[in-house]
């Protein structure tokens, strides 16, 4: 293809002609204007030829990349598509590395120059906005010839040899990462303060200890003593290997934009937060994501790899616009879970979902485990609902529908406790921390 070094050219050369046509006073008409004008076009025609024969071809440009594979959102990395030159020519041009919108690439163009058998490479800035897999998407490559007339093009999708494949998987985003010092801080002082305590509901048998003054006479271990000719006392410690299962709904409510992501957002966060601490207190935790189907599931994971292995199946979840089946969830929690367990369920507090939904399946699922469902809502329902002296007649009908929705989500939690199920309510910002609060109240009073 020409470019517009060819199209000055022939302008150009048109000029001078013209010119020297009514310079020499010949009319338009003139053989010999016609026969230069001929001339100008074979020339340029020639010469584009020549330049696109000598332009290196791009067909055998060999790609590869590396750079960063994974980001947790909001953060930026760099991958850098890796070019050799396998031809016998400088291979001069552009080079266009497309990733999909929400990767947030830049630049996209790149300016480069190859020599045969030299290697090049072009980095690309990725900051996404968007959570799961960001893949590549294609390479342009321009070569042009070495007098600009004409240049060779080969667009490649990804996963061929011009474009190799390459995903940037992008995980949720962590803000509660900031409060895991405080909950673990609050950990500890729960592990000593039972320690202290003694023996009590939703505590285990720690270790043996030299009695001390002060100790309670009805901790001492005789048995022990005999053996070690000394009196010693038994400590507790809260119940450890416990099982917590946090089950996110992806159905249509998990949709919802609450501030500026969906409800599933701010409930992965809650999850990711409620996680590492329940790990650190030595409990099992597992992950379902589940609306029709399972969609991701984690189980017996070691602490040590829990996070990676919960942000690496959280990345690629989508809210699906379909009712969620609550009866397979009971199911796939009462099939998996045979011991009772802490089954932390994210969801919305909405009458239709689960006034005909969970409400039929809530006894069988609660007679075998303890069951809490913690739901994020909008603050800015809660700032509707209330009416300013200067409110026109559709701020009082918002406000109005609002209330109802505040009243309509109060039965729906009332209905639940009947059931005697465990509700966590509260606005994004402190969602996750009061969740947290609220197993670690749980773990304190042994009621796990």
């Amino acid at each position: 293809m020409i470019t517009w070094r060819a199209a000055a050219l022939l302008g150009g050369g048109a000029v001078v002609i013209a010119l020297a046509g009514a310079i020499v006073g010949g009319s338009i008409s003139a053989p010999w204007l016609w026969v230069a004008a001929g001339l100008l076009v074979l020339a340029v025609a020639a010469a584009c030829v020549v330049d696109w024969l000598n332009a290196a071809s791009p067909k055998l440009l060999r790609a590869s990349r590396t750079g960063d594979q994974s980001l947790w959102l909001g953060e930026t990395g760099r991958v850098t598509l890796l070019l050799q030159n396998r031809s016998n020519r400088v291979l001069t041009g552009r080079v266009r590395d497309a990733w999909v919108p929400s990767a947030g690439a830049t630049p996209t163009m790149h300016d480069v120059r190859i020599e045969p058998g030299r290697t090049v490479g072009v980095t690309t800035t990725l900051t996404p906005t968007r959570r799961g897999d960001r893949p590549a998407v294609r390479v342009l490559v321009r070569s042009v010839g070495p007098f600009g007339l004409m240049y060779r093009q080969t667009s490649r999708r990804a996963a061929d040899r011009l474009t190799p494949s390459w995903r940037l998987r992008v995980y949720p985003r962590f803000h509660s990462r900031r409060l895991l010092p405080e909950k673990l801080s609050r950990l500890r002082v729960l592990d000593g303060s039972v320690v202290t305590r003694g023996r009590g509901q939703g505590t285990e048998f720690d270790t043996l200890r030299e009695y001390v003054v002060g100790d309670d006479v009805r901790s001492i271990d005789w048995r022990g003593s005999a053996r070690r000719s000394d009196i010693v006392v038994r400590t507790w410690r809260p119940e450890r290997d416990r099982r917590l299962v946090c089950v996110l709904d992806t159905g249509r409510t998990s949709a919802a934009r609450i501030g500026d992501e969906p409800r599933l957002d701010a409930a992965m966060d809650a999850a990711l937060l409620l996680a590492s601490v329940a790990a650190r207190a030595d409990d099992r935790v597992d992950l379902l994501a589940v609306d029709t189907a399972v969609r991701a599931s984690v189980t017996n994971v070691d602490k040590r790899t829990l996070l990676f292995r919960l942000v690496t199946t959280m990345a690629p979840l989508e809210p699906a616009l379909v009712e969620t089946d609550f009866g397979l969830v009971a199911g796939e929690v009462l099939r998996r879970e045979r011991k009772r367990a802490l089954v932390v369920l994210f969801t919305a507090l909405e009458p239709g979902a689960l006034g005909e939904g969970l409400l039929p399946v809530l006894p069988q699922l609660a007679a075998r485990h303890k069951l809490i469902v913690a739901a994020v809502h909008d603050p800015e329902l809660t700032r509707m609902a209330h009416v300013t002296p200067d409110a026109t007649p559709s701020d009082v009908y918002a406000a109005a529908a609002a209330q109802r929705a505040l009243a309509e989500r109060d039965r729906v939690a009332a209905a639940l406790r009947r059931h005697g199920v465990e509700v966590v309510d509260a606005p994004a910002d402190e969602f996750a921390s009061r969740l947290t609060d609220h197993y670690l109240a749980l773990k304190h009073t042994g009621r796990l």
